[in-house]
């Protein structure tokens, strides 16, 4: 079988390339020729930018495969110039498409913790544009499905983590203990959103090729199937690297003056991805679990140690502002010993439900101590 990857050499490119050279697919991978990274088996390479018609079109010129998989470029258009050139196509793109937490079709309550995938998405032209883009993605290619140019199945990525993983939030940390800090800010409960290993998100992809006929038409969530919050993250990462160090929680406003990107809060306060769809139909499960995964991050940001102040770093927004992250640590200290100054009167709480020492002994509250 002949495939065409559209990628294949980001953080879950060469997991899938893998996995297809070892179902005996004949693979040719298409990308912009930035970065290159080492195959089980040698593949064909077109050098090209997928971002643009003009360059993707003459690349794609008379040639034809079986499954086109894309997990680079901007798919709207990879789904237009593919029709005809495959009877299978899978996408993979970003998971902003959802409508933002005030959109009414969420309901009284607004966005739920999970989101499933056929929740609200932003199909506005006026909201903000980032997401509406994504959705307009989505609309491309589940369109050529319906009419019949091929059958389809799209994923919405989650924050991959993993070798060569842009914008890799971990660096942010392991760089701090490489550097020896000894307090870390994080934000108060920050809960890092909708992580995937790089190698389980491409287990996922790799069944919908081997299940064609069950993700024919789906668009599916796929992270991690267990998340965690951003402490556990950043408390196993210094156990891991037998590093001690106090971990200080402020207020997120506060953590996005440390951290601009994605090692901060949550943007939109969306914990995760509900995907229960792709575990239901496709039989997903992790293959590699979080703490092996996470151990297998961090190794490999050690030994590959990033250059200051380059590509991984300007993505983070992360100006490693040492100086400042310590004033600002000592200004929170200050404000917690004030706040726990302040007097509260005391109640003796009493348990929900009564607990009588005589039958028909009515509720009542503890004696106070």
């Amino acid at each position: 079988m002949k495939t065409l990857v559209i990628g294949g050499t980001g953080p879950s490119g060469p997991h899938i390339v893998n996995g297809l050279l070892k179902r005996g697919h004949e693979v040719t991978i298409l990308h912009g020729g930035q970065h290159e990274v080492e195959f089980d088996q040698p593949v064909e390479h077109i050098h090209t930018d997928p971002h643009f018609a003009e360059t993707l079109a003459p690349a794609l010129e008379g040639r034809r495969w079986d499954i086109v998989l894309a997990t680079y470029g901007r798919m709207r258009i990879i789904a237009d110039l593919v029709k005809g050139k495959t009877a299978r196509f899978i996408g993979a793109g970003g998971s902003r498409v959802y409508a933002p937490r005030n959109d009414p079709r969420w309901g009284p309550l607004g966005q739920p913790m999970q989101l499933p995938e056929d929740g609200p998405r932003s199909d506005d032209p006026a909201g903000p544009k980032f997401n509406h883009l994504m959705w307009v993605t989505e609309e491309a290619v589940m369109q050529a499905h319906r009419d019949g140019h091929y059958n389809a199945t799209y994923f919405r990525y989650p924050l991959l983590y993993g070798p060569h993983a842009p914008g890799n939030a971990d660096w942010s940390f392991v760089r701090r203990i490489l550097d020896g800090r000894k307090q870390v800010v994080i934000a108060a409960n920050g809960l890092m959103k909708r992580r995937g290993y790089a190698q389980n998100v491409a287990h996922a992809l790799l069944l919908a090729v081997d299940n064609p006929e069950a993700s024919g038409g789906q668009i599916y969530n796929i992270r991690d199937e267990h998340q965690y919050t951003q402490r556990q993250y950043v408390e196993f990462i210094a156990r891991h690297l037998k590093h001690t160090w106090e971990i200080v929680e402020v207020p997120p406003e506060l953590a996005h003056r440390v951290y601009k990107g994605t090692a901060a809060a949550p943007r939109d306060g969306v914990v995760e991805f509900d995907i229960s769809k792709i575990k239901a139909q496709l039989g997903y499960r992790d293959i590699v679990s979080p703490a092996e995964a996470l151990a297998k991050a961090v190794d490999w940001l050690v030994a590959n140690r990033l250059p200051p102040g380059g590509e991984i770093e300007r993505q983070l927004g992360d100006p490693f502002a040492y100086a400042a992250e310590d004033e600002l640590i000592a200004a929170c200290k200050t404000g917690y010993a004030a706040a726990k100054k302040v007097k509260f009167p005391e109640v003796q709480q009493g348990h929900v439900y009564r607990h009588p020492k005589k039958p028909g002994e009515a509720w009542s509250a503890p004696p106070v101590r």
